[in-house]
């Protein structure tokens, strides 16, 4: 059935290279550079098999997270993250998660 109205189709808008170079500065002001980065770390009771490796692998592309450092010789795990994305909570929520026993925190 064809419908006795016309069915609005918009123009597609496109943008001028002039109208970006314009928009640049006003999208990085959305942003904020700053990261309040911390650091933790925590000595662990015994060294990770690979099963909880797999657990910390699936963990670093957590929002927030900037990395994390394993030391087999200190038996040591510390995680970099951003603290106002990411709370010392949630990764020792995670820790749990994957059935790793933590003897201290170093930091």
């Amino acid at each position: 059935m064809i419908p006795s109205t016309p069915i609005y189709t918009p123009t597609p808008y496109i943008k001028s290279s002039e109208d970006a170079s314009a928009a640049a500065p006003l999208a990085a002001a959305c942003y904020n550079a700053r990261m309040t980065l911390v650091e933790i770390t925590y000595e662990l009771q015994s060294p990770l098999t690979e099963d909880q490796l797999r657990h910390l692998g699936q963990f670093a592309n957590t929002y927030g997270l900037r990395s994390f450092r394993v030391d087999d010789s200190k038996k040591q795990l510390s995680f970099e993250y951003d603290a106002s994305r990411l709370r010392e909570t949630q990764v020792a929520h995670v820790l749990g998660q994957a059935r790793i026993a933590v003897a201290r925190r170093v930091n």
